[in-house]
């Protein structure tokens, strides 16, 4: 594929250039691809900077992993820093957003009847590391439930710090959260919880590229994301950013050998070293940046939210169920979540996989059956309009329960 070939900053409705960009997936013939907030999926040209670097590792592994990794590693943080609007220095790499939340969860300091507070919309594996953390400190975790349909962020900051009390010593809320697709007021929040003294923790990897993002111009203390969903970077990259007043106490879930790579000590010096791991997808970081650049992000921001705005007029108009927010950008991006009957969830999935090959995932949340549908630069209107009559056809059967 020739990297070149890439209408630059094409409008959101222009079918043939985002036709051409598309051209740089190759996903198996007949499939839909409306899942990308799950596993993301690279493009030809990131997936061919991580195999030209993985070559390099196999051609002299020690030469690799002890000379040519700290430097890269450096320039790779210099490249990521201002793409998120970040002081590289408050950066560190991680496998992915798990690790990243996994690190915070073993630093920020609980006692017997502490309490961190999360939201009813936060993903399952982020609610599972901080019920482990509070249960090892005698700790308590806390839910703020946010209101459904939304309809004012005032509401939802109200909501969550009416579960705000004098032993909340931690906030962890998703950007975007992972069941409802929905954004967060994490701004307001932030604020709010600096006046009161309350760190907040941010679960960020559907916001990574989906939302403008300006790292140092909010007072949060941890931010922690997934390159490989929406920054298009292969599977193994993530990053955590911590901010100044954070970083003494901040420390890996792994202990190794704690490299500091010749340099003065620092906080990143433990997670430099977790035991030999493959640094590629970390390293094929700027790869991918190159990639959002030369079309445009926020043309890509533009085309994904259209796409998914689209998705959601289809299927409410079908299901004629109330969609989960107001139709705004400052509600939801590039995924839309959206209500269906209700019935079962995990078998409706896998019947569009076996019987259309569409892969988009059902949630059951909240007693409400969702499909939350990706929107990403391949993504088509004819995808949707494909999705809209599978899920008509199944639903019409009675093992899947029909709306009529």
């Amino acid at each position: 594929m020739n990297r070149n070939n890439l209408p630059a900053s094409p409008a959101a409705t222009d079918e043939a250039a985002w036709a051409e960009i598309a051209r740089h997936w190759s996903f198996a013939p007949g499939v839909t691809f409306l899942n990308h907030g799950s596993f993301g999926a690279p493009p030809a040209e990131v997936l061919a900077a991580r195999q030209q670097l993985l070559s390099q590792l196999a051609q002299d592994p020690v030469d690799f992993m002890q000379r040519f990794l700290h430097p890269a590693m450096v320039q790779v943080r210099a490249r990521l820093g201002p793409f998120l609007g970040a002081d590289p220095d408050r950066l560190v790499f991680v496998e992915n957003a798990t690790v990243g939340m996994n690190a915070v969860a073993c630093s920020v300091p609980l006692a017997p009847g502490d309490e961190v507070l999360l939201t009813d919309h936060e993903y399952g594996a982020v609610s599972r590391i901080w019920q482990r953390a509070c249960a090892r400190a005698g700790a308590k975790m806390t839910i703020a439930q946010l209101s459904i349909p939304a309809t004012t962020a005032d509401e939802w900051v109200e909501a969550i710090f009416a579960a705000v009390t004098k032993r909340t010593r931690l906030i962890v809320i998703s950007h975007i959260s992972s069941p409802t697709a929905l954004r967060l007021p994490v701004e307001q929040i932030c604020r709010a919880a600096r006046v009161q003294g309350i760190p907040v923790c941010i679960d960020g990897p559907h916001a990574l590229v989906s939302v403008p993002l300006d790292l140092d111009a909010l007072d949060w203390d941890y931010y922690t994301a997934s390159c490989h969903k929406w920054l298009l970077a292969p599977v193994g990259a993530g990053f955590l950013y911590v901010h100044p007043r954070a970083q003494p106490g901040i420390r890996s879930a792994i202990e190794s050998w704690g490299v500091t790579w010749g340099q003065p000590p620092s906080w990143r010096d433990e997670f430099n070293w977790t035991g030999t791991r493959d640094p590629t997808s970390i390293l094929a970081i700027p790869a991918a940046i190159d990639f959002l650049e030369r079309i445009g992000v926020e043309a890509f921001r533009l085309r994904s939210h259209y796409l998914a705005q689209q998705a959601r007029e289809l299927i409410t108009a079908w299901t004629g169920l109330a969609p989960l927010s107001p139709d705004d950008t400052a509600w939801y991006a590039s995924m839309a979540a959206l209500p269906l009957p209700p019935g079962v969830g995990p078998p409706l999935q896998d019947a569009l996989w076996r019987r259309h090959r569409i892969e988009v995932p059902i949630f059951e949340w909240q007693g409400q059956r969702l499909v939350r549908v990706s929107c990403q630069m391949y993504t088509s209107p004819s995808d949707l309009e494909r999705l809209l009559e599978a899920l008509k056809s199944l639903l019409a059967t009675s093992e899947f329960r029909s709306i009529g």
